[in-house]
């Protein structure tokens, strides 16, 4: 009756992601959104007129593709990266 109450107790504990990965993917998130955000840009000042400045500006073009693949980038360094769990499984 113990043997099972304390293999629930550390089933429970042992999650898939821990803080640090949670941490890691919400990082990422913010920084694709912040890329997202750079990339939309605002609104022209007559929208009849074709100003390929605002359009064709380095932070559309260069800067937020950087930031969104930066995102991506740390969410698989969050998605990959060992847990508490994996490293416990891999001592016994």
């Amino acid at each position: 009756m113990i043997k099972d109450k304390k293999e629930t107790v550390t089933a429970n504990t042992n999650s898939l992601f821990t803080k640090e990965n949670y941490t890691w993917m919400l990082a990422g998130l913010a920084l694709m959104i912040l890329g997202f955000f750079l990339m939309a840009g605002g609104k022209s000042k007559d929208p009849n007129v074709f100003d390929p400045k605002e359009v064709y500006s380095t932070t559309r073009i260069t800067i937020a593709p950087i930031l969104i693949i930066a995102g991506l980038i740390l969410e698989i360094v969050g998605i990959m990266k060992k847990t508490g769990y994996e490293k416990q499984v891999g001592k016994n």
